[in-house]
């Protein structure tokens, strides 16, 4: 496994302890205004395995050989997929690595056509996102706070 590889996986098999850690810290609740100071791994976990009965897709847990980095994926809202991704802080930096090879795997998976980054207020460099193609589109309130919202035509 270079570097670079990750491997995408079963998001309810991470040891719960990894995950609770993992929402728990501050550098990453930082970016995460729904979590608003409370974080139920069940109702998580049971709500994540809901998208992906209803879906068919949904959010991974994410992998570099035995270390967990993260979880993200896609999950649809409304017209679009939206990708969500949230690191350990251990594997901030890797997001756009990461990124590019879930974004690989969604130009292959017909069902995606247009994906959809949130990203919140905290989240200030866009040009990550700019460099993979999406584009500014405005923002967007979602769970009572307020989202700059880009599009990625994975198609074109």
């Amino acid at each position: 496994m270079s570097v670079r590889d990750f491997e995408f996986g079963d998001l309810q098999e991470v040891p719960r302890a990894l995950l609770t850690a993992q929402m728990a810290d501050p550098r990453v609740a930082e970016h995460l205004p729904l979590l608003d100071g409370g974080f139920d791994l069940e109702a998580f976990l049971r709500g994540k395995a809901q998208r992906w009965a209803q879906d068919g897709l949904g959010h991974w847990a994410i992998w570099q050989g035995e270390v967990f980095l993260g979880w993200g994926g896609f999950e649809k809202e409304d017209d679009v997929w939206d990708f969500g991704l949230v690191l350990t802080p251990e594997a901030f930096g890797q997001g756009q690595a990461i990124a590019r090879q879930a974004l690989a795997f969604a130009r292959e998976d017909a069902r995606i056509e247009v994906v959809q980054f949130l990203l919140a207020p905290t989240r200030r460099s866009v040009k990550a996102l700019a460099r993979m193609g999406a584009k500014e589109v405005g923002e967007v309130r979602y769970g009572g706070q307020t989202f700059r919202r880009f599009l990625l035509d994975t198609k074109s």
